[in-house]
This record gives C-alpha cells, sequence and structure tokens, in this order.
C-alpha cells in the first residue's frame, strides 16, 4: 500500500517535470514576444537637442493680380445683362489694349440676382442685379495704374483687390530655406557647446512658409449709372511696397 503510493508521487513528479521543461518556452513567448529591432526606428531614448530657424528673403514684389467688374442693377433681367455685358467687353477691349493677353484674364464671377424691396408689407421684386467679375494677372506693374484707371473709365464700377507677388518665388523660398537651415544649425550648436556635447546627425526636421501673397482691398469703385467715368488726370498711385518670404523649420538633431 505504502510502496505503491511512493511509485505514484515519484511517477507523478517525473511527469510534471517533463511538462514544465516542454510547457516553458511556449509560455514564455506568449507571454514575452521579441520582435527585431527595426533598424530605421530612432531607439525611444536617443539623446536629441529640438531647435528652430528662421530664414527670410525681403523683395519688391514684380507682379500683381486685379480683381475688378461690374455691378450692374436694372429693371429687368435682360437689361441688367444686356449693359453688364456691354461694360465687360469694353473692359476687356481696354485690357487689349493695355497689352494684357487673354491668358492673362480669367472670368472670376459671373451671377444675375432679383432685387427686393423689404420695406413693404408684401415682398417684391424691384429689379435684377448682374455682376460680372475678371481677375487679371500684370506682369509689367508699370501698367498698373493705367489698368485700374482705364478700366474704370471703360464701365468698371468695383476693384476688390490687387495682390502683389514675385514671379520667381520658387528661388527665393530655397534661399530663405537655406538661410532657415543655418539658423537652426547655429541655435543648436551653441546649445551643445554650453552642454558639452556634440551633434551626430539628423533626427529630424519640418518646416512652415508664411509667404502669401500681400492683398490692397478696395483700390477704387465707380457709378455704374453713369457707364463708366473719364479716365482721371491723375493716375491712381500703387505702391508694390515689399514683401517678406518666410520659412521656419523645426529640427531635431542627435547628440
Amino acid at each position: 500500500m505504502h510502496g505503491f503510493s511512493r511509485s505514484s508521487i515519484a511517477l507523478g513528479a517525473i511527469a510534471l517535470l517533463a511538462l514544465g521543461v516542454f510547457s516553458a518556452p511556449m509560455l514564455a513567448g506568449l507571454t514575452h514576444p521579441a520582435y527585431a529591432a527595426d533598424p530605421t526606428t530612432p531607439a525611444a531614448n536617443e539623446h536629441v537637442i529640438s531647435v528652430t530657424g528662421t530664414g527670410k528673403v525681403t523683395v519688391k514684389p514684380d507682379v500683381a493680380d486685379v480683381s475688378l467688374g461690374v455691378d450692374v442693377t436694372r429693371d429687368t433681367a435682360k437689361a441688367a445683362r444686356d449693359d453688364a455685358a456691354t461694360a465687360m467687353t469694353s473692359i476687356i477691349s481696354e485690357l487689349h489694349t493695355l497689352g494684357i493677353d487673354d491668358s492673362n484674364i480669367q472670368t472670376s464671377t459671373i451671377s444675375l440676382n432679383p432685387v427686393y424691396d423689404y420695406n413693404s408689407s408684401t415682398q417684391r421684386v424691384t429689379g435684377y442685379e448682374v455682376t460680372n467679375q475678371v481677375s487679371v494677372h500684370v506682369t509689367d506693374l508699370t501698367k498698373l495704374p493705367d489698368i485700374l484707371d482705364q478700366s474704370v473709365a471703360a464701365g468698371a464700377t468695383n476693384v476688390n483687390g490687387v495682390s502683389f507677388d514675385v514671379s520667381n518665388r520658387t528661388d527665393l523660398e530655397n534661399q530663405a530655406r537655406a538661410a532657415a537651415v543655418t539658423d537652426a544649425r547655429s541655435h543648436a550648436d551653441a546649445l551643445a557647446s554650453a552642454a558639452g556635447v556634440t551633434i551626430t546627425g539628423v533626427q529630424s526636421i519640418s518646416e512652415t512658409t508664411d509667404s502669401s501673397p500681400w492683398p490692397i482691398y478696395g483700390a477704387g469703385v465707380a457709378d455704374s449709372s453713369k457707364g463708366g467715368v473719364p479716365a482721371p488726370a491723375v493716375p491712381t498711385p500703387v505702391q508694390p511696397g515689399t514683401q517678406d518670404i518666410t520659412i521656419t523649420i523645426s529640427v531635431s538633431y542627435l547628440i
């Protein structure tokens, strides 16, 4: 009776030991998975110096975009359309005379809407308004005052804005970008020197560009009821000023 018990216990112990030997690696694999390291991913505890750098190029604009057109209100939709079409045809003809090619004239808005009388007890239509707007790309800024004045003389009733820009924007942005990189490295070198460490590479870099065209709004208005006005004796003064093309970068340097 006692011998049988001791044999059973011994066999049970051997079985448990064997089970543990074969199952331990499997259990370990389930609870502690091992992954191959990705050599392209920086280690979580990698040391970096993070800085920003700014590069700026100040330039004088050499091109502009002008938005101008006509707003005509008449008793009937046909009359409004006809008068607006006549005025815009005259404006485009004047632009051609000033040397503006059709490729630089683009229609941006054409609309026809009823005009309501809201003062009476019953809402009623009192007329119709047509808006016809074009965007003009100007590559010779010396012509800009004439474009504004002659367009108004030809029938334009509004000039909604002038946006100045530069024709070689890509080259100028590259100049600002190079200056931003130099500025960032200068900051990083100063920090590394103060901390007694050495820069060994770049972990990441990103940039922000701030170089939107500079708009000027409300450059001129004429009375559509007069069908255009004579060109003024004194041209409309237009000052392009200067424009800043700014690029800011954020860099994390490895140390």
